[in-house]
């Protein structure tokens, strides 16, 4: 495959193209019922996002079966935690900054509900996760659950007991997604590139959608083109634990450094971090470009058509087909999820969930943050001049989807993307553009 230079500020990571909305990061057991606020003269500090889930982890171990949660106050930038029962470890945990709140419902209280719900109420078109700050399940159906179905859920619901989890309607319907945009492409699929990694042989990978890997072996660049990375078979999951698989680049001198272009501006991303209930987070997608939101429950369960996904972060960061694969990540430059799938689009919003980074880095052990994976020490490495940042990163002049890709010179992400370049400029100008025929096996997939 050709290559041609390019300045480092385009050295990025490819968000492209199939979307299965979905999928959640690390928010910290939600609450928000009856409630106590600090005693009386303490003096909560302020933390930064990015410090949020490391803080609660800790406060989490200190007051152990107590600990029922928390969640981020963006606007006061305090840490919210949830506790039951009287704990003597409160005044320590008020002394670290955070905010205590009493609540009712332990965190052993919400799993065992949430194990309920997968037992009586795995109806596809349904999610729940843990909202801290109501310290409840919220439960969401889609529009494809009616009569019966919605009886069944509803129920199960009110079996729990009043207090202890709510349930509500949602537009759309919950669906992996894989239609337009600068994407990578295999089976008659498309995809969207998430974070690059260096897998643990030390080869350059990319990260992408579970439900992308079990669609295909090998993934190009361009529709026609010849593959550049072909999935790690063992790595790809869904449905199941996690929507994630692994892609690795077929040439080993590929650069891959960790970085997302918001058409604005280069991110680097210098390490995955684990997602915060109340967490402002960026999702950046080949459809709909950059968007933001925020981090509104974890651990969630999503029932597909295509079966159960667990273990997802779920937000309010709109999302539409295309999306797929894409990245979730922080303005700090962490990197906290890889889009699953959800309901709705950008224009009257919904739920969203996301793969969780960390999980999938653990699972996969790859590793994020590395600019020098593959060649990695310049020219006589097959990468150019600077192959830590690489003038020819990702996979080269059509990373991602580049000129080729089917979808206009700009189509989504730009012509130089890393394995998708300027990810932003141009997202609107392919939408439909290859959106292609939706399979009729349920998959989800639309075929090219």
């Amino acid at each position: 495959m050709s290559h041609k230079r390019i300045p480092k500020r385009k050295a990025v990571i490819a968000a492209g193209g199939v979307v299965a909305l979905g999928a959640a990061a690390l928010i910290l057991p939600n609450a928000m019922a009856s409630q106590t606020d600090a005693t009386e003269g303490a003096a909560p500090r302020t933390v930064k996002a990015a410090e949020a889930s490391d803080l609660a982890s800790q406060l989490a171990e200190l007051l152990g079966e107590d600990y029922a949660g928390g969640y981020y106050d963006a606007g006061k930038q305090q840490l919210i935690i949830n506790v039951v029962g009287d704990n003597n470890n409160v005044i320590l945990a008020e002394k670290k900054g955070a905010v205590v709140r009493e609540v009712d419902n332990s965190t052993a209280a919400l799993k065992a509900a949430s194990q309920t719900l997968k037992t009586e109420a795995t109806v596809p078109g349904t999610s729940w996760a843990v909202d801290p700050r109501t310290n409840k399940i919220q439960v969401t159906a889609d529009s494809t659950v009616t009569g019966a179905k919605w009886d069944q859920v509803e129920s199960t619901v009110k079996s729990l007991g009043e207090g202890m989890a709510t349930i509500k309607k949602s537009a759309g319907e919950f669906k992996t997604f894989v239609e337009g945009g600068d994407a990578i492409f295999g089976g008659g699929a498309r995809c969207s590139l998430g974070f690059n990694v260096v897998a643990d042989d030390g080869s350059p990978a990319f990260l992408t959608a579970g439900h992308c890997g079990v669609a295909a072996a090998e993934w190009s660049d361009s529709e026609a083109g010849a593959p550049i990375g072909t999935v790690d078979a063992a790595t790809a999951t869904f449905p199941g634990e996690g929507d994630f698989a692994l892609v690795k680049y077929d040439d080993p001198a590929t650069v891959a450094p960790s970085t997302v272009n918001t058409g604005e501006e280069t991110v680097d991303i210098t390490a995955a971090a684990d997602a915060a209930v109340g967490e402002a987070v960026i999702r950046m997608g080949s459809t709909t470009g950059l968007n933001e939101g925020e981090v509104t429950g974890l651990d969630a369960t999503v029932n597909y058509p295509e079966g159960t996904v667990t273990g997802l972060i779920q937000t309010n960061v709109c999302a539409e087909p295309g999306d797929s694969g894409g990245s979730l990540f922080t303005a700090e430059g962490s990197a906290v999820g890889l889009t699953s799938g959800g309901s709705g689009d950008c224009t009257v919003g919904g739920e969203t969930f996301f793969q969780p980074v960390t999980t999938a880095l653990t699972a996969t052990g790859a590793t994020l943050g590395a600019g020098d994976a593959g060649a990695g020490a310049g020219e006589e490495a097959g990468a150019g001049e600077e192959a830590g940042a690489g003038e020819e990163a990702g996979a080269g002049e059509e990373a991602g989807a580049g000129e080729e890709a089917g979808a206009g010179e700009e189509a989504g992400a730009g012509e130089e993307a890393g394995a998708g370049g300027d990810a932003v400029g141009g997202a609107e100008e392919h939408v439909g553009d290859q959106a292609g025929e939706v399979a009729e096996d349920g998959s989800g997939l639309t075929n090219q």
